[in-house]
C-alpha cells in the first residue's frame, strides 16, 4: 500500500498528464512546513494587473523551485513541525520529482509574535498558467503557535485566521488558472477562514478548499448560510475529488445548507481523528485509512494511497471514539462563557509553562506520560490558576464519564 513518499518518489506523471488531487493537495500542505525566507520571493508589491501579466506571460521565469531550497547552509531551522525529518525527506523528494520538481514557489511570507500569540506562514504553489495552490502552514512547534490553537475556541477570529484572509485577498489577484487554496491541521483551517471571510472577487477565483484533518470554528462563528459562498456553480469543480465523495461524517452535516457534492470544500479526516473533530465544521468529511493508531493518525505521511495512485484510501467509516471526543468537548466549551474559556486556557497554559515543556514536543513525544507531565505541572500553579484548571478539567471528566463511559475517561485523562 502507498504513503505519501512512495506518491512522490514513485509519481512520474506531470500535472499536464495527470489532474491536481487530494493527495497533491496533502503534498504541498506538508511543503508549507519548509521555511522559504531568504528564497521563496516574498508577496509582490506590484499591482495586481501588472503582476499577474508577468506570470501570464513568462509562468516559468518568476519564483523559486525545490531545488532552489536545497542549500544545506540553510538547514538549520528550515523544517518545522512535529515531524521535521519527514518535511526534509519531502524536500529531496520534491526537488527529485517529475511532478512536482517545476512547480514556482513564490509569496512566502511568515509572521510570529509572542505577544500578540501570532503564527502564521503560506506560501504559494504555481504550475505555468493551469492552477495555483496557495497553501497554509499548520501549527509549530512553539507554545506561541499552539496557544493561538486553543484561542479560537472563544475568539471569533485569531490574527493568524486574519492574515490568512489577507495573503489570500492579495495573491488571489494576482494568480493564473484554477485557484486551490488549503492546509493540513491550523493550515487546513486557515484556508477554510480565508475562503470563508474573503472578498466575492477573491473567493470567484477559487476552485477547491482542501482542508485535511483541521479543527473547526467555535460554535456559532459561521452559519449554514455562510457555507453556501462555497457552493460549486453548476458544471464547476475541475478533476479533483469533489466533497462528500466517498464515506463521509460531520459533526453537524445536516446544518450544512450546500449539498455535500456541490460544494468547494473538501474535507478529509482519518479515521481516528482527534484535531479534525475539534470545533464545528458543518461540511462533511471524508474519513481515511492511516497506518497508525491514535494521534499519531493526524499526520498524513501515515494516510494510505490507492494504489493507482489517484487518492487517499477510504475508511468506511470515523472511529467512536473520535465522534464521542468531539461530543464530550462541545459540550464543555458549550457550558463555559468565552471568559470562563480564556481563564481556562491561560491556566492550561501557565501550567505547561510550570511543567517545563519548551515547545510541543515536549509535550507530546516527550519522556513524561501527558497525564504525569500535567499533574506536575498543576502542583506548580499559584492557587486561584490551580482552582479554575482543577473545575474545568473535573466538568470534563464528568461530561466524558456521563456521556462515554470510564473508557472515554481512562483514554482523556490517562487513568
Amino acid at each position: 500500500m502507498p504513503y505519501l513518499f512512495d506518491y512522490v518518489e514513485h509519481e512520474l506523471a506531470t500535472f499536464n498528464q495527470k489532474p491536481f488531487g487530494p493527495v497533491d493537495a496533502a503534498v504541498l500542505s506538508q511543503a508549507c512546513m519548509i521555511d522559504g525566507a531568504g528564497v521563496v520571493p516574498e508577496p509582490s508589491a506590484l499591482p495586481a494587473l501588472i503582476d499577474r501579466a508577468l506570470t501570464l506571460f513568462a509562468p516559468d521565469a518568476r519564483g523559486a523551485t525545490f531545488a532552489s531550497l536545497m542549500r544545506s547552509e540553510l538547514f538549520d531551522g528550515m523544517f518545522t513541525g512535529l515531524v521535521p525529518d519527514d518535511i526534509r525527506r519531502l524536500l529531496m523528494a520534491l526537488a527529485a520529482s517529475p511532478r512536482f520538481r517545476d512547480l514556482r514557489l513564490c509569496g512566502y511570507r511568515s509572521v510570529f509574535d509572542e505577544a500578540s500569540r501570532t503564527q502564521f506562514a503560506a506560501t504559494t504553489f504555481t504550475w505555468r498558467n493551469a492552477f495555483s495552490f496557495v497553501g497554509f502552514r499548520g501549527t509549530d512547534v512553539s507554545a506561541t503557535g499552539w496557544r493561538e490553537n486553543f484561542d479560537m475556541a472563544y475568539m471569533d477570529e485569531v490574527p493568524a485566521q486574519g492574515l490568512a484572509r489577507e495573503y489570500l485577498e492579495h495573491m488571489a489577484s494576482r494568480l493564473p488558472g484554477e485557484l486551490h487554496v488549503g492546509g493540513h491541521s491550523k493550515g487546513g483551517n486557515l484556508a477554510l477562514y480565508a475562503a470563508l471571510t474573503c472578498s466575492a472577487d477573491a473567493r470567484e477565483r477559487i476552485g477547491r478548499v482542501w482542508c485535511l484533518d483541521a479543527p473547526g470554528f467555535r460554535a456559532g462563528r459561521f452559519s449554514a448560510e455562510d457555507f453556501t459562498r462555497l457552493a460549486l456553480r453548476a458544471g464547476a469543480g475541475g478533476d479533483g475529488a469533489a466533497a462528500g465523495e466517498g464515506s463521509a461524517v460531520g459533526s453537524d452535516a445536516a446544518a450544512c445548507a450546500v449539498p455535500p457534492r456541490a460544494c468547494k470544500v473538501e474535507r478529509i479526516i482519518p479515521q481516528d481523528s482527534l484535531v479534525g473533530m475539534l470545533l464545528e465544521c458543518p461540511v462533511p468529511a471524508r474519513v481515511v485509512r492511516s497506518n497508525v493508531q491514535g494521534l499519531m493518525q493526524h499526520s498524513v505521511f501515515t494516510w494510505e494511497i490507492a494504489d493507482d495512485r489517484s487518492d487517499f484510501v477510504d475508511a468506511g467509516r470515523l472511529g467512536e471514539g473520535s465522534q464521542a471526543l468531539h461530543d464530550v468537548l462541545a459540550e464543555w466549551l458549550g457550558g463555559m462563557d468565552d471568559e470562563r474559556c480564556e481563564q481556562v486556557v491561560d491556566a492550561l497554559f501557565a501550567a505547561l509553562g510550570a511543567s517545563g515543556a519548551r515547545d510541543a514536543r515536549d509535550v507530546f513525544l516527550g519522556g513524561k506520560a501527558f497525564p504525569q507531565l500535567a499533574s506536575d505541572a498543576v502542583r506548580n500553579l499559584d492557587e486561584a490558576s490551580r482552582d479554575v484548571l482543577g473545575t474545568a478539567l473535573g466538568d470534563l471528566a464528568a461530561i466524558a464519564a456521563r456521556r462515554a463511559g470510564r473508557d472515554l475517561v481512562a483514554a482523556i485523562f490517562g487513568e
